[in-house]
């Protein structure tokens, strides 16, 4: 495994566990040569899931994609990069048990919308601003009427 901050490519295992279920090993390494410590997760991919977007293509499914938007909807929240993992977990969890082959888009983004309302307001509305397409100021306000 190559260090994310000096690009040195041996690193040690200082600790490992499985987290959420057993398909996930969360694993805590150091860089051999610059000392820094980073967090590493390994899967395991039994079958490839694939996502239907809106225009009917088929892309594999992405934990990273989730991840990422979660992480902008949060940005500036006080909110741990562990509770938005733990939340990506969850929803690839539910996601995995009940599409094992493939899933809308559209369910994802309701799942992480569902997730979001209930663990953040703003994080919740940054999301569903983009994931809604919301148009105008009109669209914020009637979201954040159905909140109240």
């Amino acid at each position: 495994m190559k260090c994310p901050f000096c690009d040195y490519g041996d690193t040690g295992v200082i600790e490992s566990r499985q987290i959420e279920n057993e398909f996930v090993v969360r694993r805590r390494r150091i860089c051999r040569k610059c000392n820094r410590r980073f967090t590493t997760y390994e899967r395991i991919e039994l079958i490839p899931l694939m996502v239907i977007k809106k225009d009917g293509r088929r892309e594999p499914f992405s934990h990273e994609k989730i991840t990422n938007g979660i992480i902008k909807a949060c940005e500036k929240r006080p909110i741990s990069i562990e509770t938005i993992n733990r939340l990506v977990s969850e929803i690839e969890e539910k996601i995995k048990n009940e599409a094992p082959d493939e899933v809308s888009s559209s369910l994802i983004g309701e799942l992480v919308v569902s997730k979001l309302r209930t663990l953040d307001e703003v994080a919740y509305v940054r999301f569903a601003s983009v994931y809604k397409q919301f148009k105008d100021a009109n669209s914020f306000v009637k979201e954040i009427k159905k909140l109240t």
